[in-house]
């Protein structure tokens, strides 16, 4: 096998090429590390207008591993990035559609950019690489390689949720954008239920199925072994001893409109509510870090999670008590590892996500001796592999609240039981597997002529 190509939006910075953090860049760890490599897309960097005629790929190699970068214009950054990918795809792709603020000049700019990523990225391209393109900013990057003579196999992997027909669309353009996808050799997304909406699409289109289901996952033992560490961390140390001994339940999202947030807040405060037993004697911590903080909805978002948490906090909340703790600052992963061995419960309910990470994360992190209780959505793509986890309609408080409830008071057989049951599939279907899967596919295509 010739080398891997990894094309993505943005390029790991150059202080996490050799500890990698992002959640790509931590799925596609082992994939990497075997032969040599080249990694493509956005530096995260932007220029002025009148620098992007004489901008150039920037070739940076550690280890094994080729970085190659370009910069994008501000009008580039604006268009392309926040516009089109996370002002229309991601809201159209996570059944927001009453979200998306469309204009044909946005879409030319997406358009451009995923042209622009070609054209930089063809004289770098060798004979016998294998080209592994990842996610919705990049849609139209394999017809664009296609039209511009690549004959190498290119695969697509899709990280988050795929709407039906019905919903996609809603979106101009919809069935150029499923033709092109008529480029790739593999297409890979996260469940059954997403690539049976691509497929139909596809079939909708015109356009031969080939969109197949290979769900992603973590590095079990590794972050087992970073949360038995993380209990003697001194940040973990200092959580424990605030705890006092009282129950404690996590969750950990980044901000958007995807995760539920307003929806959990609302299950926690019926939570208070119908089980006052529980007031005083519990202690909730929400990470929430801020992200694309310059768009209107998130923004918006902030202030009504900011407003909600300070109201069930003033309302029943006590001079020795805060219901909720609520942070919007990142927290590094090897802390995170140790606040989840430590959580007696975890909440991960989004209104709709690819995979949801947390989910295995929070199971693989647990004892599995004394193990917390997962209360997961069922429309998290990880539910129908974890359905030993108490899955939830994050919609209804009342289920939320009741979830809580049974998993504060479930007796430690039960936790036992459930978690037996959820952990071998976390350790089955791992990041390893997943990236060995795709690729495999992806080898066995024979180059086109």
């Amino acid at each position: 096998m010739g080398r891997l190509v990894v094309v993505s939006n943005r390029v790991p910075a150059a202080r996490d090429r050799q500890q990698p953090a992002g959640g790509l860049a931590v799925a596609l760890r082992d994939a990497l590390s075997e032969g040599q490599c080249l990694w493509f897309g956005w530096s995260g960097q932007q220029i002025p207008e009148e620098d992007k005629a004489e901008r150039e790929v920037s070739i940076d190699k550690v280890d094994n591993v080729t970085y190659a970068t370009i910069d994008l214009t501000h009008s580039e950054f604006d268009g392309f990035y926040q516009k089109y990918s996370n002002g229309i795809l991601w809201p159209l792709c996570h059944y927001r559609a009453g979200l998306m603020s469309y204009t044909r000049a946005d879409r030319e700019v997406y358009l451009d950019v995923n042209q622009l990523f070609a054209e930089k990225l063809l004289p770098l391209l060798q004979p016998g690489d294998l080209i592994w393109i990842h996610d919705y900013h990049l849609f139209p990057l394999g017809q664009a390689l296609r039209d511009l003579g690549v004959t190498s196999p290119i695969g697509f992997f899709l990280h988050i949720p795929f709407p039906p027909w019905s919903l996609m669309k809603a979106l101009p353009g919809a069935e150029r954008l499923m033709r092109n996808m008529h480029a790739y050799d593999v297409i890979g997304l996260q469940t059954e239920d997403d690539a049976r909406n691509m497929n139909d699409g596809f079939s909708v289109c015109g356009v031969e199925a080939r969109a197949q289901v290979f769900p992603i996952g973590i590095d079990p033992e590794s972050f087992a072994e970073q949360a038995r560490d993380g209990l003697e961390h001194a940040e973990v140390l200092r959580l424990q001893e605030s705890l006092r001994g009282k129950p404690f339940i996590i969750g950990v999202d980044r901000l958007d409109y995807s995760k539920g947030l307003p929806e959990r807040f609302k299950g926690y405060e019926a939570f208070l509510k119908r089980y006052p037993e529980h007031k005083g004697k519990v202690v909730y911590l929400q990470i929430t870090p801020v992200s694309r903080g310059q768009v209107e909805e998130y923004r918006l978002l902030k202030e009504e999670l900011d407003e909600a948490a300070g109201r069930i906090n003033g309302m029943y909340g006590d001079f020795d008590w805060t219901p909720i703790r609520y942070l919007t600052k990142p927290v590094p992963r090897e802390l995170l590892a140790g606040f989840y061995r430590l959580a007696d419960a975890a909440l991960v309910t989004p209104l709709r996500d690819g995979m949801n990470l947390v989910a295995k994360e929070y199971v693989a992190a647990q004892d599995g001796e004394d193990p917390g209780v997962l209360i997961l959505s069922h429309f998290a793509g990880a539910a129908p592999e974890m359905e030993d986890a108490l899955l939830v309609n994050p919609h209804d408080a009342d289920e939320i609240a009741d979830a809580l409830h049974k998993a504060l008071t479930m007796a430690q057989s039960e936790r036992c039981d459930r978690w037996n049951r959820l952990q071998p599939d976390v350790w089955r279907v791992t990041a390893g597997s997943w990236a060995r899967d795709f690729i495999g596919m992806l080898a066995a295509k024979v180059k086109r002529a």
